[in-house]
This record gives structure tokens, sequence and C-alpha cells, in this order.
């Protein structure tokens, strides 16, 4: 497969799937031990230092595919666009159809991914021998997936939120023609202990600073 690199821009776009950080939308499964307000806390940290990030990285466009309401906490320069979509692998085939030409898409789970990683895929996605990117989470799932150009077979109808889904999603691109140059595997955050895992990674984040006010931090490291 070589789709036509003519249409991409100078650079790919970033796009940055996110929800809102609301007491009780947001990650739910780090309660217990939080409480929904504090795992809404830790969630808007780990999306600042993402979208921190993300301005920080030179890019075609920076697009923040939100669901829920935008907030203060939404740093200039970004377009916002709504998740449409029933499923997971819906939302992700729109968001990329709203960016003109090649995108690597993120999530707000990975407060640890730095400017060159960013900056790595978007290179990587535009070799010679390269039609998409993907990066692996230890959990099983990605935390990255860049495309130079939106196909919605790529995302609808593989199975979201499994310990396999990443493994379902390079078979899905490859049974497409893609020829897929994987990124670096990263700790993504679902649990209290990755959050714990993850805040060492990078202290003095808002991230880590999220966690390390928490009594329970110390519990959860063991």
């Amino acid at each position: 497969m070589n789709p036509d690199r003519t249409t991409a821009g100078p650079m790919p776009s970033i796009v940055v799937l996110a929800k809102s950080p609301v007491p009780g939308r947001v990650k739910t499964r780090l309660c217990p031990p939080c409480t929904h307000r504090e795992a809404a806390d830790i969630a808007a940290a780990a999306l600042a230092d993402t979208l921190e990030t993300v301005s920080d990285t030179p890019a075609c466009a920076r697009v923040l595919a939100l669901d829920g309401a935008p907030g203060a906490w939404v740093p200039d320069g970004f377009v916002i666009v709504p998740q449409l979509g029933r499923g997971l692998d819906a939302r992700l085939a729109n968001a990329f159809a709203a960016v003109t030409g090649s995108a690597v898409l993120i999530g707000m789970d990975t407060p640890q991914v730095s400017r060159d990683r960013l900056v790595e895929a978007m290179s990587a996605l535009h070799a010679p021998d390269v039609d998409a990117v993907l990066g692996l989470a230890a959990d099983g799932g990605w935390w990255a997936i860049g495309l130079l150009h939106a196909d919605p077979r790529v995302f609808i109808g593989v199975p979201m939120s499994t310990d396999h889904t990443g493994a379902d999603q390079l078979a899905r691109l490859r049974s497409l023609g893609y020829r897929t140059h994987l990124l670096e595997e990263l700790q993504d955050v679902d649990t209290f202990a990755d959050a714990v895992e993850v805040a060492r990674v990078i202290p003095g984040s808002r991230f880590a600073t999220a966690i390390n006010t928490l009594d329970r931090a110390e519990i959860a490291a063991g």
C-alpha cells in the first residue's frame, strides 16, 4: 500500500482524543482508591501535560477531539472538534476525518509523552516505506497511531479497550496493506498503580504532583 503522499501537508497534524475532566466521567477505574473528584484532578493533570507537550511540538495543526465541554485548560492554538460516533472505533475514525492530510493521534493517558517521541512518530510516518505508525501500550492497547490520510477501515470493528486491542489494531493495519512502523512502547494510565508508575517517570510534572499529593500513592506503590 502506498497512499498518495501529495495530499499531506509539510508535516502531520497532531490529534489529541480526550474527555473533559469531569468527576464521575473520567478515570473511573482509579476509584477506588481515588474519589471521583481525585480521579478527575488526575485526569486534568494528565490532559494538561499532554496538551502542553503537543503545543511545544511542531505540527501542521493541533486538534483536540473532545468528549465534553472545553474549558480554560485548552491552550491557544488548538482546533476543538467534538467526538462523533457511538463507539470508540467510530470516534477514532471521525477524529481522523476532521483533519486534512496526515496525522498522528494520541490520547490523554500517557502524560509522559515527550516532544521527541511525537517528532519521531511524525518523521517515521513520512518515511518512504511507511504508511502508518503505531505505538503499543504495556497493557495490550496502543497509545499513538498515525495515518497518511483518514481511512475508517482502519478502526471500524476493531475491538477497543481490551488487552489485545494493540495486536488487533496492528493486524487490521497489516490486513489493509499498511506498512506499519512500530513506535516505542509506553505505559498508559488505567489503574492507580499505573498512575504511580508513570508519575515516577515525570517528576515535577502536573501529573506527578497530582499523584504525589494523595496519601494513597505510598500504599499503591507498595
